[in-house]
C-alpha cells in the first residue's frame, strides 16, 4: 500500500515529517466517519454519541500513531463542541418559549423574530458539523491534517 509523509504542521504532538502508511490513514479517516455514522444513528442533537467511536481509536491507537492521534482528537473536540453548541441552542429555545408563556403570549412578537434565528442557527449547526466531518474524513484519507473550525479544544 502506498505510503505519504506526515507534515506534522503546526499542531502535531510529534513526529513531524513521519511516513503516513495507508493503514494509519484508514484509522484517522475511520475516527472522524466513525463520530459521524454514531451521531446521524443516535440524531445529532444526541451527537456526544459522536465522541464514543473517535475515542475508542484514540484509546487504541494514541501510542502507535501521531497522525492517528491527532484525528481522533479533533473528531472529539469538534463533536463536542457541536454537543455543547447545539444544547445552548435548545437553553436558548426553552427561554423563549418560557418568555412568551409568562408574557401571556405578547411575548412572541420578540421571541418569534429571536425562535427564527434560533432554529437557522441550528440548521447552520448541523449543516457545518456534516461537512466538516466529510471534509476531515477525505483529508484523514489523503494522508493530511485537517482542524477543524468553531472548534473548542478541550481534549
Amino acid at each position: 500500500m502506498e505510503s505519504r509523509v506526515y507534515d506534522g504542521t503546526t499542531h502535531d504532538r510529534g513526529q513531524q515529517g513521519a511516513v503516513v502508511d495507508a493503514s494509519d490513514r484508514q484509522w484517522a479517516a475511520l475516527a472522524h466517519l466513525s463520530a459521524l455514522v454514531l451521531a446521524l444513528m443516535t440524531s445529532w442533537i444526541a451527537g456526544l454519541a459522536g465522541v464514543l467511536g473517535a475515542g475508542a481509536i484514540y484509546l487504541l491507537k494514541r501510542n502507535d500513531s501521531a497522525f492517528v492521534a491527532e484525528h481522533a482528537r479533533e473528531a472529539i473536540n469538534f463533536n463536542l463542541s457541536m454537543f455543547i453548541y447545539a444544547c445552548a441552542a435548545v437553553a436558548i429555545g426553552i427561554v423563549l418559549v418560557g418568555a412568551t408563556v409568562l408574557t401571556l403570549g405578547l411575548g412572541i412578537i420578540l421571541t418569534a423574530p429571536a425562535g427564527l434565528l434560533l432554529l437557522l442557527a441550528v440548521a447552520a449547526i448541523a449543516v457545518v458539523w456534516l461537512v466538516c466531518s466529510i471534509i476531515a474524513t477525505v483529508k484523514a484519507w489523503n494522508g493530511e491534517t485537517y482542524r477543524y473550525p468553531f472548534t473548542l479544544r478541550l481534549f
